[in-house]
């Protein structure tokens, strides 16, 4: 049910009253225009969450890139964390995973056509995507994880809310894991509650959209995890064990199900069903795997009984591929899990719809905006004419 990942440390409230007031504050600023949110002549879509990890960011972004890349040219900017390098880094097919954080990397690998940037200033880093030569030519700008970047002012703001952990239900930090006060969904133009189990009753989606509360302007999504077939993350190693294409082929399998992301509970019901049995080895977000937790995993997949597989997600391939030490038993038998979403309640159309007329709009080398420049004069773009907000708030 919704909500029930949800573990308050009730004794540290008053340390979250005291951080969401700074919050509040900050928001205030904001509200007040004494600090400045930026527009910008080209198409920004923000993907987010008022919460600390979790809540399925990068399978979002990844379906807005197949959405969008085959029309128009598009860019995901990301703060890049737990990256070794600072300021503003343009990656490369070639651009290794610690200049750029995973995720990133992870994008990058799997849509090399795409554009890929991390800067932790996101204005900066947009004025690099919309100014530099190799990649002025972009029609439009994902922002990975910047709800609270408050300095962007996007064109849409999405906001994703993790169906096990409800919003309506947690609370600040240190207590919770709310980054900032309930109030705070009131910017989002999209709702997303992610991560749905597939059986959600009717009644069910009433409750949640109810506990929601949304305004008329706000539209509201559902979400649910989809998986692919099970790939090698190293094929040229051999498996006598044979090689499962999917879950459905785990009923014989002991597994081990390997993470290091925020909320791996979610994959971990969805694998259990299918297999003999599951043990667990869950690092924290964006681990960084070090030669004693090589060790603990080698160990570990050597004490489990034949046949046995290791299924680790996508965002912990990108840090495992790279990573030395791993015995050949689990080099052999060391899987990933491709996972996508998909709309619930027949949402895709209208999502789909209102995403691409908005890029489609308000792009600088569309169709439309093109047709709209040759009434220009020819000295570009003039501030009367930078995109506005999508128009939710008008229906």
């Amino acid at each position: 049910m919704e909500g029930d990942f949800i573990k308050l440390n009730r004794k540290l409230l008053p340390l979250s009253w005291l951080y969401g007031l700074g919050v509040k504050f900050r928001n205030m600023l904001f509200d007040m225009n004494i600090l400045k949110s930026k527009s910008y002549a080209v198409p920004v879509i923000s993907v987010g969450n008022i919460t600390v990890g979790g809540t399925g960011k990068t399978p979002h972004v990844e379906y807005l890139i197949r959405l969008l890349k085959d029309q128009f040219s598009v860019a995901m900017l990301s703060r890049g964390y737990k990256r070794k390098s600072s300021g503003y880094v343009l990656a490369t097919p070639d651009t290794p995973m610690k200049m750029i954080g995973d995720e990133p990397y992870q994008i990058k690998q799997k849509y090399p056509k795409v554009t890929v940037a991390v800067d932790a200033k996101r204005t900066r880093g947009i004025e690099h995507l919309i100014h530099d030569d190799s990649t002025k030519e972009t029609d439009v700008i994902l922002l990975d994880d910047a709800f609270q970047h408050r300095y962007v002012k996007p064109g849409v703001n999405i906001l994703l809310v993790d169906y096990h952990r409800s919003i309506i239900f947690d609370k600040m930090i240190p207590a919770g894991r709310l980054r900032e006060p309930l109030k705070g969904k009131d910017r989002a133009d999209i709702v997303i509650v992610t991560k749905c189990p597939k059986d959600l009753k009717p009644m069910e989606f009433r409750v949640l959209t109810k506990q929601m509360n949304l305004y008329p302007y706000q539209q509201l999504f559902f979400t649910t995890l989809d998986y692919g077939q099970l790939k090698r993350i190293f094929p040229n190693n051999q498996n006598n064990l044979g090689i499962p294409n999917s879950l459905e082929d785990l009923g014989d399998y002991h597994v081990l199900l390997l993470t290091g992301i925020a909320s791996p509970k979610q994959i971990y019901y969805d694998v259990k069903p299918h297999a003999k049995d599951i043990r667990t080895l869950a690092y924290g977000d964006h681990h960084t795997f070090k030669q004693k937790d090589i060790q603990h995993i080698n160990e570990t997949f050597a004490s489990m009984p034949s046949p046995k597989i290791i299924i680790t997600t996508e965002k912990d391939m990108v840090r495992l591929e790279t990573t030395e030490g791993l015995s050949d038993e689990v080099k052999n038998s060391l899987y990933v899990l491709p996972v996508r979403i998909s709309f619930m309640l027949e949402g895709e159309a209208t999502f789909n719809e209102n995403i691409i007329g908005y890029v489609r709009k308000n792009s600088r080398n569309s169709i439309l905006a093109k047709g709209k420049d040759d009434h220009k004069s020819k000295d570009g773009h003039r501030a009367g004419d930078r995109p506005r907000t999508i128009s939710f708030r008008n229906n």
